[in-house]
């Protein structure tokens, strides 16, 4: 009878295969889930869906309509007042075993293949770390990997424990002890010899040598004695497996027999070494008389004494009614024994070094061990160490496993960096360290075109020379050039900017300036600096600040009296400009404009900004006649002199970037929490749900807090980063809840510091941490920016902050008086956090990102336009040179529109356009935060408030009719949605469920039909055949999902009626070879490659552009889409009119391939659908499905082949679209 091939996925992603014959019903099929399944495993209450329909236990496989590509979906649920059945499982009792399982041994290798799999990122990396055995295997296949080719999952798994069983029960007797079978087991034991982390899988001993000694030329250090342990360990592990598996107990006339078995293929294993074990670990092996049971056999691996051939056959089978454990539990607990051995072993080697003071643990000899174990002195510094943990564990979560350091002396950046890799980075977190070098200072005199004034308000701050960068700078200002200062962090950029301004203001007692700051943080901490210089001065120069915080008694002052104006792009684009006739004082007599962190303008804000700052040039020029000096100051990118010109329209602009200032030695620690291991250890011995990413013991939220806990603690000022205002609270919370044991006093010594705070609070927060009463900060990126609150000794980074530049800005803030220092950047699952940490080189040595703006995005100028001719009436004759080529369309588009009007003049040069829209000040409608200014208006239909605007783009994804929508934490229904008013009406609401749209978008390139374009000379770039085209993006929605909370079961799907949305953008592109669709296509699916080879372009964007990740979207398949989809991968701009993103990144398009090639062929993954850290996106409009990461492999590597052979000018090679 034919078989069936079944797949069954779940909703968090994971998946099997089941061969199963036609007749089979779910019942039974469910009972094959539980046995080789572990989602199943540990889920006993579960139901099957086909096509969103729950499968009734007697239908039949045979009955169901199977398509290719379709599968079921299994969803757990929880069962009320009803006793759980017992899983069944193999037993070797012929009466306890039903027929149909007596004939699912397939099924039964199915699982070893699903295990082996999945148990790969465990043993790869200490088969990486062996001491030779086998080596020429491994290199080979490291080899290919890194080509990109595709690896044979068999090929993958050579050499682990789960293989070595795959291929015995695959073998006719089945008998592990059979030659072949027993050469395998001496290859699988000695690539098992090494002491490695069971969480980094690095050697333990050469993690030691390397931070001590910067020896990283070996690959394990551990002496004979203790490989032999090791190895020891490995043999009883495999062997209580293979035992388990024929319902057999471990017993020591059976060692006996195995291990003289094995000493004729060479093994040198005696039962001194396991019983040197059971003393070294008692708590993981250990011996018992035949006529005891153990209390609960799986807290270890359990050996029992037979001392006759009658007792051994009596304590050789399982328990009376015991079955065999399934599958997924044995090597779950295999997993779980390896790890608690293994640190046990090293915790004790690291006992005795200490109690000892060997020298290093290479020191001592296994006598040594067992001598110092065997003392009672060992057992009392191990309970209390074990003491310490269980208390340090108990105050915020049953599950952590942390050791706290309650010890609160001082310590050093560099002496912190030993302490934490003793402590609480004793599992391996702490991947790499990078000690940075102090460099020093080039100071210069300062220069004689400053007055006497000047010097002496120097002088008066402690300042009697320069750097070399600050004095080339202002005399550049001075001399009336632009300039941009691109130098490091906390390299005294201001002064480069306000001695010129100062200098420029005290000679012309009408001059005037203006200051941009991103933030209002930050204008407020510039101004203290310049109230401070400004004391030296004897004319008077007021001073102040112009934002949202300025109350309208102030600003009436500044307006008619300020000299120095300190504001921001919104206040410039919404207060200023519009209302430019009150600040006409200012503008008439401006003589600089200054731009601090220029590199903060990027994506959306950057391409607002640079039109606003057009309008006040063009409004200085045609009204006040001024022509203000431009001064830059930005973090180090690829391209500073470039990005200002863009930003402000200039035509000349001095670049200083040799950096002048002196920086004291750093140490760069990057901490991987290794998450995907250690949740499948926590979810065996726990029963934790691995996935939940939220479970603070096992995330990096909890890391970064320990680690802040401990800076705190040993008196070190810490400033943590982290990516959102949430995940500040959390990390704030967390960290005061470990204070709160370790060092009560220190509790309200840190706080956060994020926006959304009222003013008042963020001057107190910055005031009390530049006067010490504030130790530590917990802090989104307002804090990355030039804000002085005084010495910082160490930044943690939680996540990647999105770009390698505003790591190192972020880093740059601590050690700014030439102390040592400390920066430790924690992972999370992201690729490009796992990126980094697997290729620490890569951030360290890397070049740094470019900076990006379109100024020329036509929606943007559009809605520019229509400000600037409320300000003053538009002409094409004289603003071309300020808005560019695109005036003459846009001024056309707003005319139609009816939002400019022109006098009769017949010469189309000479027409004035003047403003004639119904809005009095158009500027408040458009957000510079963001490109589109049509917005949907969400309504409490109930109290008739508003709750939010959300932008057309994004609203048909949150607000149709039954949508479940979130605010401020509260549950509402969305009732109604008036597309004519474009208003949704909702009603707050307490469901169980969350709803998802069901989507598809179509990008249709516009003029992009050549597959290849015309050869270039070899001398010329880009060496791509990568484009960049307009394009139309068109989002169609047509249902949507009720999904319930926590279980994410579907419970029902409704059609929609909804327009589509269409826009035009920028996307960049390249042509993927026929002839790879038809090698990929004989084993995976093209269409899931194409997704997962995007995804994985996406990802790599940051390591070579500065801009947002929500600027660019990929192009994702719709999973039942049956439509022809282009053979390309693409990426596109998600902003209407585009913003310029995806056309600076052409160039690059090569070297992103290689990097995301690099990125999916390094993570140990092992599911088809790859992982979030390399080819899954959380932003994905398909919600991840239909991807697979081998394909993307086979894809990239084709593409890169491709692009090579092309340009070696082979064109007879050159594949076809």
């Amino acid at each position: 009878m034919a078989v069936k091939e079944i797949e069954v996925r779940t909703l968090s992603g994971e998946s099997t295969t089941i061969t199963v014959s036609p007749e089979t019903t779910i019942n039974d099929l469910k009972h094959l889930l539980e046995l080789s399944f572990p989602p199943a495993t540990s889920s006993p209450n579960f139901h099957l869906f086909f096509k969103g329909t729950k499968l009734n236990l007697q239908c039949k496989v045979s009955s169901l309509a199977f398509q290719s590509g379709e599968f079921f979906v299994l969803i757990p649920f929880t069962k009320k007042n009803k006793p759980q059945v017992e899983n069944p499982s193999f037993s070797n009792d012929a009466s306890a075993a039903t027929s149909f399982a007596d004939s699912t041994y397939s099924d039964m290798m199915q699982e070893f293949s699903y295990l082996r799999d999945n148990s790969r990122k465990f043993s790869e990396s200490n088969n990486n770390n062996s001491n030779g055995h086998g080596d020429d295997d491994d290199d080979s296949f490291k080899s290919r990997r890194k080509q990109g080719g595709n690896i044979d999952k068999d090929e993958r798994n050579k050499g682990h424990p789960y293989d070595l069983l795959w291929n015995v029960l695959r073998s006719s007797d089945r008998d592990l002890f059979e030659e072949k079978n027993c050469e395998k087991f001496v290859e699988v034991l000695q690539s098992m010899n090494c002491l490695s982390s069971p969480y980094s899988g690095k050697c333990m001993l050469l993690s030691e040598a390397i931070f001590r000694t910067s020896d990283d030329h070996a690959s394990c250090l551990c002496p004979t004695w203790l490989r032999g342990l090791v190895e020891a360990f490995a043999l009883l592990s495999i062997l209580w497996a293979f035992l388990q598996l024929q319902t057999e107990r471990m017993t020591t006339s059976r060692l006996k027999q195995v291990l003289e078995h094995l000493e004729k293929f060479g093994v040198g294993i005696c039962m001194e070494d396991i019983e040197h074990l059971s003393v070294l670990c008692p708590k993981v092996v250990y011996f018992v008389n035949n006529d005891m049971e153990p209390k609960n056999s799986s807290d270890a691996l359990v050996i029992t004494h037979s001392s006759t051939k009658e007792a051994d056959k009596f304590a050789s089978k399982l328990g009376a009614g015991k079955t065999c454990r399934s599958l997924s539990k044995i090597f779950n607990l295999m997993k779980k024994w390896e790890s608690s051995f293994k640190t046990s072993l090293w915790e004790t080697m690291k006992l005795l070094m200490s109690k000892k003071n060997y020298e290093n643990l290479l020191s001592f000899s296994l006598e040594d061990l067992l001598l110092f174990v065997k003392k009672g002195d060992y057992i009392l510094e191990r309970n209390e160490a074990k003491r310490a943990r269980r208390s340090s564990s108990s105050a915020s979560n049953s599950h952590s496993v942390k050791r706290r350091c309650h010890d609160t002396s001082q310590l050093l950046p560099s002496e912190m960096v030993e302490h934490l890799r003793k402590s609480i980075g004793s599992d391996g977190q702490m991947v790499h360290v990078e000690k940075i070098g102090a460099r020093k200072g080039s100071y210069v005199e300062i220069p004689n075109e400053l007055s006497d004034k000047s010097k002496s308000a120097l002088k008066s701050i402690g300042i009697n020379k320069l750097y070399s960068h600050q004095a080339e700078s202002i005399v550049a200002s001075l001399s009336g050039k632009n300039v941009v200062v691109a130098t490091m962090t906390s390299s005294g950029k201001s002064v480069c900017y306000n001695l010129p301004v100062l200098e420029a203001l005290s000679h012309n007692l009408s001059s005037c300036a203006l200051y941009l700051f991103p933030t209002k943080a930050l204008a407020q901490d510039q101004l203290r600096a310049l109230l401070t210089l400004t004391n030296g001065f004897d004319c008077g120069i007021n001073i102040g600040v112009y934002d949202g915080d300025t109350s309208q008694k102030e600003r009436t002052w500044l307006r008619e009296n300020a000299r120095l104006l300190i504001t921001n792009p919104d206040m410039l684009h919404m207060a200023i400009l519009p209302l430019h006739r009150q600040f006409s004082r200012i503008l008439s007599n401006l003589s600089f404009v200054v731009i601090d962190e220029a590199h903060a303008y990027k994506g959306a804000f950057g391409c607002h900004t640079a039109l606003i700052l057009r309008r006040l040039r063009r409004l200085c020029s045609h009204v006040y006649g001024s022509d203000p000096s431009f001064v830059f100051c930005t973090a180090t990118s690829s391209n500073p002199r470039e990005h200002c010109m863009e930003l402000a329209n200039l035509s000349t602009l001095e670049l200083i970037e040799k950096d002048g200032s002196p920086s004291s030695e750093k140490f760069f620690v990057l901490w991987n929490p290794a998450l995907p291991l250690r949740t499948e250890l926590d979810k065996s011995e726990f029963g934790i749900d691995g996935r939940n990413a939220s479970d603070k013991s096992l995330s990096p939220i909890s890391e970064v807090s320990h680690l802040f806990a401990e800076m705190v603690q040993h008196g070190l000022r810490c400033i943590a980063f982290c990516k959102s205002r949430k995940l500040c609270e959390l990390v704030l919370c967390y960290t005061r809840e470990i204070l709160e044991e370790v060092a009560p006093h220190l509790v309200n010594s840190i706080c956060a510091y994020r926006a959304g705070y009222v003013s008042e609070d963020r001057r107190r927060i910055e005031s009390e941490f530049f006067g010490g009463k504030l130790c530590g900060i917990a802090a989104t990126n307002a804090l990355e920016l030039g804000i002085d609150v005084g010495h910082i000794d160490v930044t943690l980074h939680l996540g990647f902050p999105g770009s390698i530049a505003s790591l190192w800005q972020q880093a740059g803030r601590s050690g700014r008086r030439e102390r040592s220092s400390l920066a430790v950047y924690v992972a999370f699952e992201g690729p490009l956090d796992q990126y980094f940490m697997k290729f620490p080189q890569k951030l360290f040595c890397g070049p740094i990102e470019c900076c990006h703006i379109d100024a020329q995005n036509q929606q943007v100028l559009e809605q520019h336009l229509v400000c600037a001719a409320l300000e003053h009436p538009l002409s094409l004759l004289y603003d071309e040179k300020y808005f560019g080529s695109g005036l003459s369309k846009a001024i056309t588009a707003l005319k139609n529109r009816g939002y400019l009007t022109s006098n009769p003049s017949n010469d189309s040069l000479s027409k004035i356009w003047s403003y004639m829209g119904h809005e009095k000040r158009p500027s408040r409608s458009i957000s510079i935060r963001a490109i589109e200014a049509e917005r949907y208006i969400v309504k409490d239909k109930q109290l008739n408030e508003t709750l939010e605007e959300i932008e057309e783009s994004r609203a048909f994804f949150q607000v149709y009719e039954g949508a479940v929508y979130l605010h401020q934490g509260r549950t509402y229904l969305v009732k109604d949605l008036d597309l004519s008013r474009k208003i949704a009406y909702c009603e707050k609401a307490v469901v169980d469920y969350y709803t998802k749209t069901r989507d598809y978008t179509d990008i249709h390139i516009v003029g992009g039909k050549i597959a290849y374009p015309a050869r270039v000379s070899k001398d010329q770039l880009p060496k791509t055949t990568a484009q960049a085209n307009p394009c139309s993006v068109t989002t169609t929605w047509f249902g949507f999902r009720r999904i319930r909370r926590g279980s994410n079961q579907v419970l029902d799907t409704v059609d929609l009626s909804l327009p589509r949305y269409s826009y035009e953008s920028q996307a960049v592109w390249i042509s993927v070879p026929q002839s790879l669709k038809i090698i990929v296509e004989k084993k995976y699916s093209f269409r899931a490659g194409l997704h997962a080879a995007c995804h994985a372009v996406l990802h790599v964007v940051p390591l070579y552009m500065r801009c947002n990740l929500s600027d660019l979207a990929p192009e994702c398949p719709n999973p039942y889409d049956s439509r022809f989809f282009p053979e390309r991968i693409l990426l596109y701009d998600q902003h209407p009119g585009g913003t310029g993103v995806s056309k600076q990144i052409q160039p690059y398009f090569r070297e992103l391939l290689h990097s995301a090639l690099e990125l999916l062929t390094c993570c140990h993954c092992s599911s088809d659908t790859g992982c979030p850290n390399c080819v899954q996106n959380l932003a994905c409009q398909e919600y991840n499905e239909l991807i697979n990461k081998d394909a993307a492999i086979i894809i990239i590597k084709g593409v890169l082949d491709a692009e090579k052979t092309y340009f070696e000018g082979h064109s007879d090679s050159t594949p076809s679209c």
